[in-house]
């Protein structure tokens, strides 16, 4: 009897194999059709198009799959897209096979079981081809893998190469200088005075010299860079003692006019004139040009060096890992394998170089890291994107990259924390200025106000 029981069920396991199987063999001859929907614009879209010209070319109709992007929009737009999906709206589109997003969208899919586990379509040796790191970032709650890396990036130290020179021969502060965060605070205060002080019938016109595109990030990464934790499930530690050389670091110089405060992206201040340095994302490099556009509409052709994320003194090398994903929408396991198996081929080092390539971005596997990148270097079209790859290559091989939460109170938390940070930048800048206090004593008032906010 036990020896039935074990055969018919035996029997029935081999059935739901062969089943498995066949719904995943393709047919070149009754190809299968993938929709994708991709929030990539400009140059990444050119070669996103030819490099899914060149899949359905070879690989796809080898095996009898073709890929489509059935629509392109930004990050926002393509969120709500799927927010309307996941919550079942009437007018909502359909869900396409592949879609780009970050894990927070991920989770709102998932819960509502629209997104397909990637575990199963990949070996573990396939999977310990990519950034471990990478690969993390894509699990959720549940420990499987719904959000497959094809393109990441991370924050660099993006410095005028010109400006800097002509403060540093006249006050010796020196580009190594910039390598720790109090370096640059320190360089910030003597900008701001040096440059107030070559125009001494006018008072107060000293010009900023550095700003962050995410006061938020620098937090977080700072305090895990000093061996704390800043971020909790619905609040950030903003009184500790470790978070108080943060808030140095961000207020003290603000205030006294060496930062600059702004909403927009320090690329734009930059292309004025009014940084020299700043901390952004390494996807931003689009952005920075080789020449300032003052004021007064002359035009002056500059240089810039790339450096790696700074560090506070006696922390460790940290930065933070940005970007998203491909997921895969929970439907056939026919279309599922044909899915994965156009994201396998995608982010191969070569396919996955030629996406990344000119964009800042930064490819996916190992071997892209350790052999394509610098052999990029040495082809490099331009001298920023040639800085930006070494910045790259020395913080893949010197530093730990941190991942963000993923939660969707993550989001309200960050960018209050920006929002009241910059609130009090500026009344705090205000009070010097026009009351004639000292950064100090106003910077102690503004944090007793910030950590009971």
């Amino acid at each position: 009897m036990k020896r039935r029981i074990f055969f018919a069920t035996f029997c029935i396991a081999i059935f739901f194999f062969i089943i498995g199987c066949n719904s995943e063999r393709l047919d070149p001859k009754k190809p299968v059709a993938i929709t994708m929907w991709h929030n990539y614009g400009g140059q990444m879209q050119s070669v996103m198009d030819e490099l899914i010209d060149e899949f359905n070319r070879t690989v796809g109709r080898q095996k009898g799959i073709i890929v489509s992007v059935t629509s392109i929009s930004a990050t926002k737009e393509m969120q709500e897209k799927l927010f309307m999906i996941a919550a079942g709206d009437p007018g909502a589109p359909e869900m396409p096979d592949i879609v780009t997003a970050y894990p927070k969208t991920a989770i709102i899919l998932c819960e509502h079981g629209l997104l397909a586990p990637l575990d199963e379509q990949f070996t573990a040796k396939e999977l310990d081809a990519y950034l471990p790191q990478f690969i993390k970032e894509g699990r959720l709650s549940d420990g499987k893998l719904y959000v497959f890396p094809i393109a990441k990036s991370t924050e660099v130290l993006f410095v005028n190469q010109t400006l800097f020179d002509r403060f540093s021969a006249a006050t010796g502060i020196n580009l190594d200088s910039l390598s720790t965060f109090e370096g640059i605070a320190k360089a910030a205060v003597k900008y701001y005075e040096w440059t107030d002080s070559l125009t001494p019938d006018k008072a107060n016109d000293g010009k900023t010299f550095f700003t962050a595109d995410s006061w938020f990030n620098i937090a977080q990464v700072g305090i895990a860079q000093l061996g704390g934790e800043f971020v909790f499930s619905d609040h950030l530690d903003v009184s500790s003692d470790l978070y108080r050389r943060i808030w140095d670091f961000s207020v003290l110089p603000a205030l006294t006019c060496g930062y600059a405060v702004t909403d927009g992206y320090s690329s734009d201040l930059s292309k004025t004139g009014e940084i020299v340095c700043s901390i952004g994302s390494t996807a931003g490099i689009l952005f920075y040009g080789d020449s300032i556009t003052y004021p007064d509409n002359t035009i002056e052709a500059v240089t810039y060096n790339i450096l790696p994320y700074p560090v506070f003194q006696g922390g460790k090398k940290i930065a933070i890992q940005r970007g998203g994903g491909m997921c895969v929408k929970r439907s056939t396991p026919k279309k599922e394998y044909a899915a994965a198996l156009f994201l396998k081929w995608f982010t191969q080092p070569e396919q996955n170089m030629r996406f990344v390539y000119s964009t800042g971005y930064l490819p996916v596997t190992k071997e892209a890291f350790e052999n394509n990148m610098k052999q990029e270097i040495y082809t490099a079209k331009t001298p920023n994107l040639k800085k930006l790859l070494e910045a790259a290559t020395h913080m893949y091989e010197e530093y730990t990259f941190l991942i963000p939460p993923n939660y969707e109170q993550f989001d309200s938390l960050s960018r209050a924390y920006e929002f009241r940070l910059k609130q009090l930048m500026l009344a705090g800048r205000k009070s010097v200025i026009q009351e004639n206090k000292t950064p100090s004593a106003v910077s102690e008032e503004l944090y007793g106000v910030f950590v009971n906010l």
